[in-house]
């Protein structure tokens, strides 16, 4: 039972003891005063008609006259004159009168008082002796009534102090209320605030809490900046800031790999030409600070452009890959303009004319395998190089290779809407497993059946995705994918997850429509979990918090897919009420070879444990990743290892 029940049902029951005390006092005096009053009665009045009879010269006759005409007018019970011997001369005894006053009140309370007794006399002789005892029934009415009244005042008194009980009890509840919330949210990773209440003793435990809150709040804000630092080391080149080869590498393989990637790319290799020489010429500082400020560059360029990557791939040459969102051309000049602009900075030192640049950029599809992404960019910084000057440019784009899907968005959208309608769709299944190779949960992305092709071809989201995106098809496929995941829970009751578009959640009405199809299977919501890329959380932060909100309540789980580096830019990854968080390839591959990524992967899970959330690792495929990620605090890996032990198990 909570505290604020504990204290109403002690409210109600000191209540009710006042009210039974309060009764029983008052019945109680009630009681002796009226029977105190009953025996006055009998004795004056007994004393009355003894004066009155002693003077009737001791004439038995009137004498029983006027006791009989005194009992019939003076509301007695009995009256009896017995003469010195005991003989009885005279007796009335009336019938019980009625009375207002339930019996059990008779049976509870007895108001029964001595008889009055007097002297009778002829002057100095002895007639006898009187006994008159008058009536109770109104003394039990006036009590009875006396209690009813007592009663209605109580009954009357007693609603008003419950609710100045509740009142008060409110208040008390108000701050504890909020002290709850504030350690539930604690719990799960955020860091509220309250406002101290005015009952003393709980005001200071708020404040205490506060404090510890706040405290907490730092711990963390410290521990995130020590893991900028520790991925500063472990992926980023400590001269320019770019990412590392290797993990540039892992990077653009997990873009190309992402079912909501872009259709089509372009990557830029960057060289500053005669690195030795501009060494030479410029200094070590000096040509340092020509790299720096191209990286600078490169970083400010792909900064504003959500999905583009840069790095260095070694001393002379930079990398930029990015979506094709402009023409190839486009692209070049905005690049070459910012990395121009940048150097200007480096006139100071006299040697502005002594640097040249060679940029070679290509595009291609996504799924161009990624080794010929860089023999056409390599092939194309070759021709800058050969055309000479300072600033030298050269592009590539070779033919797209044709594909048997149809082209343009009314085709898709119509292919699309088709097999949605038709119901050729599935979810296909890749194990998240644990530790002991239990397994977590199935990832299930959606496969659509394109084409008109016997059998039907399921193809992969990345393929079709980006189009779904641009023709507005993406709270469909989501909802179909979210009640094909429900029917599967069903049939087997293995938790999964599925992927939602971040486009979906701009749809005013997609939020309602996912409610109403969770609270139709509630039994299979509650093994269901919902994913979303982490860049959505980082641009769309309400709608993903708002997305929490509304499917927490229905058991459903949520997370973020894909996170690396994106985690720190998100400044209130507490607020978002998350449940668990997969870590992109990028940022756990080679950790078996790398103890500096393996540190900075070790740390980035502390900080997301501490927000109460779980951690699984994507595209694990070397076992002794795997291992030393296990070692490291994950929870699940999935990837080719899962997959793979999976199938062994099975």
């Amino acid at each position: 039972m909570s505290l604020i029940r504990q204290l109403s049902a002690l409210v109600v029951l000191s209540l009710l003891c006042a009210f039974i005390g309060g009764m029983g006092a008052a019945g109680g005096a009630l009681t002796e005063l009226l029977r105190q009053q009953l025996l006055l009665k009998n004795a004056d009045n007994a004393q009355a008609l003894s004066l009155t009879v002693s003077q009737q010269a001791g004439d038995e006759t009137l004498i029983q006259l006027l006791m009989s005409a005194q009992f019939d007018t003076g509301g007695y019970q009995s009256l009896r004159w017995r003469r010195a011997d005991g003989s009885v001369v005279f007796e009335r005894v009336a019938p019980v009168a009625p009375s207002k006053a339930p019996a059990w009140l008779r049976d509870l309370v007895s108001l029964e008082a001595p008889a009055g007794v007097a002297q009778v006399s002829n002057g100095w002789q002895s007639l006898g002796q009187l006994e008159l005892r008058s009536h109770d029934a109104y003394a039990y009415d006036a009590l009875w009534t006396s209690l009813l009244r007592t009663a209605t005042v109580a009954g009357l008194v007693a609603p008003a102090a419950w609710g100045l009980a509740q009142w008060l009890l409110g208040r008390i509840r108000r701050p504890l209320d909020a002290l709850v919330a504030q350690a539930d949210a604690l719990a799960e990773g955020q860091f509220n605030t309250v406002t101290p209440s005015r009952v003393r003793e709980l005001g200071r435990l708020t404040e205490a809490l506060n404090a510890m809150v706040v405290r907490l709040k730092r711990m963390f804000e410290a521990q995130t900046e020590q893991l900028g630092l520790l991925r500063q080391h472990a992926h980023c080149d400590a001269l320019t800031g770019l990412s590392l080869r290797k993990h540039f590498m892992a990077e653009v393989a997990s873009a190309l790999a992402r079912d909501d990637g872009p259709e089509r790319g372009q990557l830029f290799l960057l060289r500053l030409r005669d690195l030795a020489q501009v060494n030479q010429m410029l200094g070590r500082e000096a040509t340092d600070e020509v790299l720096a400020l191209a990286g600078e560059a490169l970083r400010h360029h792909t900064h504003a452009l959500p999905g583009a990557l840069c790095g260095r791939l070694n001393g002379a040459d930079l990398v930029v890959w990015r979506p094709a969102t402009d023409t190839l051309d486009a692209a070049t000049q905005a690049l070459m303009k910012a990395v121009q602009t940048n150097l200007q900075r480096a006139a100071s030192h006299g040697g502005h004319s002594a640097i040249r640049l060679a940029l070679g950029g290509v595009a291609l599809r996504r799924s161009v395998p990624l080794s010929q992404w860089f023999a056409q960019a390599d092939a194309a910084l070759a021709d800058a190089e050969q055309a000479g000057g300072a600033w030298s440019t050269a592009l590539r784009q070779p033919d797209d290779e044709v594909s048997a899907l149809p082209q343009g968005e009314r085709a898709w959208r119509a292919q699309i809407e088709a097999a949605l309608a038709q119901g050729q769709f599935r979810l296909a299944a890749y194990p998240v497993l644990d530790g002991a190779r239990h397994l977590l949960h199935w990832e299930c992305p959606m496969q659509l059946g394109l084409g008109p092709e016997e059998p039907v071809e399921f193809v992969p989201a990345k393929t079709w995705l980006p189009l779904a995106q641009r023709t507005g098809l993406t709270v469909e496929v989501d909802l179909a994918a979210v009640a094909a995941a429900l029917a599967l829970v069903q049939q087997d009751g293995q938790q999964r997850c599925v992927n939602l578009a971040p486009a979906s959640l701009s749809d005013p009405a997609f939020l309602g429509r996912l409610r109403a199809l969770l609270r139709s299977q509630p039994a299979a919501a509650r093994q269901l979990g919902l994913e979303l890329d982490a860049e959505a959380a980082l641009r769309q932060f309400e709608l993903v918090q708002e997305l929490s909100r509304a499917v927490h309540p229905l058991g459903v789980r949520v997370g973020l897919e894909h996170a690396g580096a994106n985690l720190q830019r998100i400044e209130r990854l507490y607020l978002l009420g998350l449940d668990f968080v997969k870590l992109d390839r990028s940022v756990v591959l080679g950790v078996a070879e790398d103890p500096a990524r393996a540190a900075f992967v070790r740390s980035l899970v502390v900080v997301l444990h501490s927000l109460s959330l779980t951690v699984v690792a994507e595209g694990v495929d070397d076992p002794l990743d795997a291992q030393t990620l296990l070692d490291c605090g994950l929870h699940g890996l999935t990837g080719p290892w899962a997959t793979q032990h999976r199938d062994h198990d099975d």
